[in-house]
């Protein structure tokens, strides 16, 4: 360790918002630090941004570091913890550690995407110890609503940070492990620098609900129901899975998995043991011939997905599986925000079609795998950390964090955001600097920035429509031909009843027939006049500004 040695937290995605979570740690001197990354993950595009498949946190910050970055350690399979790893790891070629649970889900989802490039993944479980450079990381078993999450104890020669990754305490899961609180007091007990802590619930009083009594009360809407049940979670939930199948065999019902992502998941589980015990599921085109009260269906859905298994039964567009009414639909997972709109949808048609619908505001049938604040203080008083820094939360939870620990007297709580070099030692936490970040976007088979992408282009084009014009002038500059006007997505008719179409052709030809035929030589200046004619006139009739596209060419006979 030098004099100008600094261990430094710079997270790129995750603070500030939900998702996304990519956290580094960096330590040495500030012009040649190592690295480590820890998660690398995704959220989801909303209606703000058309088209797009998945949003990602720019990573180009690494790009000059590159040579400095010693290795990836994946806490847990979370879309939001470990999504963006396929898609970002060939510009890094470095080590990553994972559970075994999370290399199996990496490598199935890559073989659904078509994904060539193997992403190898060197397992990594609680108890485990691995050195990259300067930082020797132990994983520490938490509990969480996925198999095998951890948390990290990252230990440098400028002091210890244990790194919570997501987390929850609960004495009773229907799938472990327990949060390891003699670990994390022994941890304690040696002393920590600082400690990087799940705020997804920090606005929550008290202790979360146990998942046993979520599996209690699950299993008494199967068995009291009169037809079929079917039940959406989030695929990654093993343990829930678990519970309801066995919930159903003890009420004698048959099991259905619906959806590619739920099977996906059920099948790598399976692969290391997780599903020892759990009757076999049975086959999609069975289930006609099953008395409606003898089965249930777990499927995929439960965040209002248009192409998900419960918005199509919604929609009744399954082939062998529909619902009717008397049969239930339990949501057994909370809305993430800016979902509500699409969930209500669903829930309406479904109510529509007689269904009856369960959430978690009439029944225990969902609990978050996020610490609520006394969860939290537990944690601190395990630890006992000299720097408390929130993380995974938008700003509203990581205030209320950061208000939490200083009430509990921890002496230090800078306040850290996405982008920013917060240095943990030497000296007091303070915010030293910033580097690049932002967010790219996953757009079909492409991955790149908001405007090389033509995002911005599709949004215009998804709020004020597209008018292409075709004009052919013969060798003196007149029209060879009637031009061709085609809209798309603007109104058929203005307020009078008149085609708008007529009305955009009338404005091409008066446009250039204002042109004298001298100045019709400059195409440039005719192409832009008919642009401007053409808005102008959709803005009198509808108010709004379509997008243009003038195909001009002179013909010489």
């Amino acid at each position: 360790m030098s004099g100008q040695d600094e261990l430094v937290f710079v997270p790129l995605g995750g603070v500030g918002e939900i998702g996304m979570n990519l956290a580094l740690y960096g330590y040495g001197p500030a012009a040649n630090r190592s690295w480590i990354m820890v998660d690398c993950g995704v959220t989801f595009a909303g209606p703000d941004l058309p088209g797009v498949d998945l949003v990602l946190p720019d990573i180009g910050f690494l790009a000059k570091e590159r040579k400095n970055l010693k290795g990836i350690v994946i806490t847990h399979a979370h879309e939001d913890h470990y999504g963006a790893l396929n898609d970002l790891w060939p510009g890094l070629n470095v080590p990553v550690y994972a559970s075994a649970f999370t290399a199996g889900l990496l490598e199935a989802k890559r073989d659904y995407d078509g994904k060539r490039a193997e992403v190898p993944v060197t397992p990594f479980k609680a108890g485990d110890r691995i050195n990259l450079g300067p930082f020797e990381i132990e994983a520490i078993a938490v509990n969480h609503s996925i198999p095998e999450p951890m948390a990290l104890a990252i230990t440098t020669p400028l002091g210890t940070v244990v790194h919570t990754g997501d987390w929850k305490i609960d004495a009773n899961p229907s799938l472990g492990p327990l949060t390891d609180e003699k670990r994390l007091r022994e941890i304690g007990d040696k002393g920590v620098l600082a400690l990087l802590c799940d705020s997804t619930n920090a606005q929550r009083e008290g202790v979360s609900p146990s998942e046993e009594e979520v599996s209690k009360s699950l299993q008494q809407l199967i068995e009291t129901a009169e037809g079929r049940v079917a039940i959406t979670t989030f695929s990654s939930n093993v343990g829930r899975i678990r519970s309801v199948a066995k919930a159903a065999e003890a009420a004698g019902r048959e099991v259905l998995l619906l959806g590619s992502s739920l099977k996906r998941v059920v099948n790598v589980a399976a692969d290391i043991g997780l599903m020892e015990g759990v009757k076999p599921f049975i086959a999609e085109d069975e289930y006609g011939y099953i008395p409606r009260d003898k089965i249930v269906v777990i499927l995929t859905g439960s965040q209002g997905e248009a192409r998900a298994a419960l918005a199509k039964l919604s929609r009744d567009e399954m082939r062998h599986v529909a619902l009717a009414a008397g049969d239930t639909v339990v949501f057994s997972s909370r809305a993430i925000p800016g979902n509500e709109k699409a969930l209500q949808d669903i829930r309406n048609a479904l109510i529509e079609q007689g269904v009856r619908i369960v959430t978690d505001s009439e029944a225990l049938v969902h609990v978050s795998g996020h610490p609520r604040r006394s969860e939290l203080v537990q944690m601190y008083e395990w630890v006992r950390p000299r720097i408390l820094v929130p993380v995974h939360g938008e700003a509203a939870h990581l205030t209320a964090q950061a208000e939490l620990a200083r009430s509990f007297g921890i002496p230090e709580v800078p306040k850290v955001r996405n982008g920013d070099v917060l240095r943990l030692a030497p000296g007091p936490a303070e915010v030293i600097g910033e580097v690049p970040h932002g967010r790219i976007f996953k757009d079909g088979k492409l991955i790149g920035e908001f405007d090389e992408l033509g995002i911005g282009e599709r949004r215009k084009l998804s709020y004020v429509g597209h008018v292409a014009v075709n004009v052919l002038l013969d060798s003196r500059y007149d029209f060879l031909d009637d031009p061709e006007v085609v809209s798309t997505g603007l109104p058929l008719y203005d307020d009078e009843g008149e085609e708008l179409d007529d009305s955009l052709y009338d404005a091409v030809v008066g446009a250039i027939e204002s042109i004298p035929r001298a100045r019709r030589k400059d195409l440039e200046m005719v192409r832009e006049s008919v642009r401007r004619a053409v808005r102008a006139a959709t803005n009198e009739m509808w108010g709004k500004k379509p997008m243009v596209t003038v195909f001009l060419t002179k013909v010489s006979l």
